[in-house]
């Protein structure tokens, strides 16, 4: 029976893990958080982006492979690794039904959702639910897990495995030995320092949507012993969040999807990117930056009663106001220039037929920055206002793999006995920009196929 250690304790890593022992294999999973906190990022997912040509129980309509890969191409503008995207689309209607057989449940969008009825498969009871799930499965499968077990340092020769260097709860390290590997233990956000350097001084200010565990340790040792690298150490998924977000852990809650309703504002209350400008699933992965890019780091979304129950309700309160005025005073905006931008905004507003649904003909016309959909006037009280900060979800740099899942070093030649899947495989397909659920599809997909892999060296 071949020894198959997995790296990570997310979606990812359990799909790798399942598989494996699926096929036959002793697994360990090696978790560096405590139970409590297991799951990684995946404990805070809500949906993965599926491809079907005809509706399922919970997803309606269809959802082409065509129409997938041409968003794809959309928000990555044209980079990503065709044959590895290709493999991930058409694996996802397969990923899908895999995990309702072995009992993971899913239930329709709920209303708000970012209009992802047709496209995104929604976990029952969120990713927690999912984990617990999935871990559930797993230790019936016999697979063990270790939590609180850090991978320090993968150690490499003559292009295999040869052991990991591993923290123990006691604080003692230990090697552990298998006959193959798999590494799913995401990326960097969370290590502050790479962080920064990677992103600049500004990232101090960011918020971590996930997991504080994701510190890039594995990632770090394979990319320094020659590993070939994919991705942007400057790009990754960031959007923009509640600014009461704590530091780590706020997950998805913590997310604003009003912008499409609204304007948008910076410190000094002025407009700095269409809010218009595609379907929220498509663009709102862009907002992070874009929020960091101004003053002081920060946005303020404003919006009136017209459009405050279109989207997902808040996890925190929002201002409120009966005037613009109270509005920006509350908000600490200065007053005058809200109510002017407001004004000119209103003004330019063209009337047409409001439509979620649709790229509507609701749009500015005259300004430096036009909206160019679902713009209508914000002149009905009461006004909301939430103030906005980049929120990390996670990082696109990584190692590249193949159609196996299989890990390359930097002379071309493959890994005998790793695989990778994960945050860690995301840049080969993403190589900057997101799509909603389509991280999610990414380590499932490569997670079965490198548990599979991995059980089979």
């Amino acid at each position: 029976m071949k020894k198959v250690i997995v790296i990570g304790g997310g979606n990812a890593a359990l799909c790798a893990a399942i598989t494996a022992a699926q096929n036959g294999a002793k697994v360990i999973i090696l978790e560096s958080s405590p139970k409590e906190w297991r799951g990684g990022n995946s404990q805070h997912t809500r949906n993965m982006r599926t491809y079907h040509p005809k509706p399922t129980r919970t997803l309606v309509e269809s959802y082409s492979f065509e129409e997938y890969y041409e968003d794809l191409l959309k928000v990555t503008k044209g980079e990503t690794n065709e044959e590895l995207a290709t493999l991930a689309i058409k694996n996802s209607v397969d990923l899908y039904f895999w995990m309702e057989s072995l009992g993971i449940n899913f239930q329709p969008s709920l209303k708000g959702t970012l209009s992802l009825s047709r496209t995104n498969a929604f976990f029952l009871g969120g990713g927690k639910t999912l984990v617990n799930r999935e871990y559930q499965i797993a230790t019936d499968l016999g697979v063990e897990v270790l939590y609180e077990h850090e991978v320090l340092n993968v150690k490499l020769h003559n292009n295999e495995v040869e052991f990991l260097e591993v923290k123990l709860p006691n604080g003692s390290i230990e090697k552990f030995k298998a006959d193959a590997y798999v590494a799913a233990s995401g990326g960097f956000e969370s290590n502050r320092e790479w962080l920064r350097e990677a992103w600049g001084e500004n990232s101090k200010n960011y918020l971590i949507r996930g997991t504080k565990f994701n510190q890039g340790k594995v990632l770090k040792s394979l990319l320094e012993q020659g590993v070939q690298k994919v991705g942007k150490e400057e790009q990754g998924h960031a959007v923009a969040v509640d600014g009461r977000a704590p530091l780590y852990d706020g997950g998805i809650v913590t997310r604003l999807d009003c912008v499409p309703f609204g304007v948008v504002l910076n410190d000094e209350g002025n407009r700095f990117y269409d809010e218009g400008e595609d379907f929220w699933p498509k663009r709102y992965a862009i907002w992070g930056r874009l929020v960091a890019s101004q003053p002081n780091q920060v946005g303020h979304v404003i919006i009136d009663s017209k459009s405050f129950d279109l989207f997902m309700p808040s996890v925190f309160e929002p201002t409120k106001a009966n005037t613009l005025e109270e509005l920006a005073q509350k908000l600490n905006l200065p007053i005058e220039q809200v109510k002017k931008t407001i004004y000119e905004f209103n003004n330019a507003v063209v009337d047409g037929n409001f439509d979620l649904t649709q790229l509507d003909n609701c749009k500015t016309e005259g300004l430096d920055i036009n909206k160019t959909h679902w713009a209508r006037r914000i002149d009905t009280p009461p006004y909301y206002g939430y103030t906005l900060r980049p929120g990390v979800t996670f990082t696109y740099l990584g190692v590249k793999i193949d159609k196996d899942a299989k890990v390359y070093m930097n002379d071309g030649k493959v890994i005998t006995n790793l695989f990778a899947t994960g945050e860690m495989v995301a840049g080969n397909i993403l190589s900057q920009g997101y799509l909603a659920g389509i991280g999610m599809t990414i380590g499932g997909v490569f997670g079965r196929i490198a548990g599979k892999g991995a059980a089979n060296v």
